[in-house]
Order: C-alpha cells, then structure tokens, then sequence
C-alpha cells in the first residue's frame, strides 16, 4: 500500500480480504467511513460499487456509537437483478473507543437458493410483491422489489432489458408513488443502470401515453 493509503484500510483490510476470500466467490466484504458515510475500500465486488461510492440505505448502523451493539444483523437485501443478500455489519473501534469504521459482509444467496429451488421445484413460482407499505421508510427497498420483479418475469438481467421493459418499471413505480419521493429519479436510474436525463425522458414518454386523447 502506498503512503495515501487511508490507515483504517491498513488496520482492517488483512481482516477485510481474509474474509473475502473465505467466502469467494459468494460474498463481498465492505469497509465503510462512519463519519462522512462512504466506501473506504471493497474485496470481491458483488454489487456495483467502488471506494468513494455512498453507503446503500440501511448498510451503516443506526447508532454506531452505541456500546450495547457492537454488531448488527443478519438483514436482507434484493439486488436489481434479482440476487438476494443476506448481510451483516460490524462497528470498528479505535483504541480510544471511538468508532473507527464499519465492516460490512453481503453474502450472495443464489446459490442456496438454488439449491433450494431444485428441491422444492413442484412449489408454486414467486408472485409478484406487493407494491405497498410505507413508502417513508421502504421506497428505496420498493425500488427494488419492483425493477427485480420484472427481471425475474421477464427471464434476463436489469443491463439487457429494453425500452419497453423500463417504461414497465417506470410505470409500475409511478402507480407506487416513489416518484414523488424526493430523489427517486437518481436512485431509480442506478438501480437500472442508465442515466437520469433517460430515466426522465421515459417518464415523459409515460405521462404523455396516459394524457387523454383530446374529443374532436
């Protein structure tokens, strides 16, 4: 490591990476900035993201300084494509008992599931989630519902679904009400892997498909 190297990657990484590469390829070990909530460095990358990138909602604890839990979880998480995590963090102390960082382990289910999927292949298949709740805690996890939803029943990835599919989503989302949480668009254009001016120029396309025909 160089000498820019931040000292908490140089304290926790060997830790990091040990359990990195235990559960590889299935898991993805986090290091997290507790302060200014980003990325401080991540091994084996199973969601998109990179150092400097911000925390996904929920990821960091809700009061790190507490003494009474120091590690929180299990928890679920959907990805986009459909993949569900099951993850767990830990807050890192310094000497001082200040919280130094958070780890954070994201294990990729599909394979269990799978396996379960095989022995229980005469069950019903998944129904669609019901879009619902409280969009005041939730929408961003609702997000995901929907857009893994709609991979799953249309049987290919979020980065090879066409136009047609995202206006689904988009339409599928507005008739939730996410798009009128403050910065839905942002979110909603990572979780399908486009841009936001594309995301807005669907959503115009949406709006203008449900204005009435005027009567002549």
């Amino acid at each position: 490591m160089d000498d820019d190297t931040d000292p908490r990657i140089v304290m926790w990484g060997p830790a990091c990476e040990a359990v990195a590469r235990l559960l590889s390829p299935y898991a993805e070990v986090v290091l997290h900035n507790v302060t200014e909530e980003h990325v401080l460095a991540v091994w084996n990358p199973v969601t998109p993201r990179t150092t400097g990138d911000r925390v996904l909602p929920g990821e960091l604890p809700a009061a790190p300084v507490s003494s009474g839990k120091e590690v929180h979880g299990p928890w679920e998480r959907l990805l986009p494509d459909g993949r569900r995590l099951s993850s767990v963090s830990a807050v890192l102390r310094d000497r001082d008992g200040t919280p130094s960082a958070v780890l954070c382990v994201h294990l990729d289910r599909t394979p269990f599931n799978q396996a379960a999927a095989l022995l229980a292949s005469f069950a019903a298949p998944a129904a669609a989630p019901r879009v619902e709740g409280s969009l005041e805690r939730e929408w961003t996890r609702q997000v995901d519902q929907v857009i893994a939803f709609h991979t799953r029943d249309r049987g290919r990835p979020v980065e090879r679904l066409d136009r047609d599919d995202r206006i689904a989503i988009l339409s599928a989302l507005h008739q939730a009400g996410v798009f009128a949480r403050r910065g839905a668009v942002p979110v909603v254009a990572a979780a399908l892997g486009t841009s936001r001016s594309t995301v807005y120029a669907l959503l115009a396309e949406l709006k203008d498909d449900e204005r009435p025909t005027p009567t002549p």
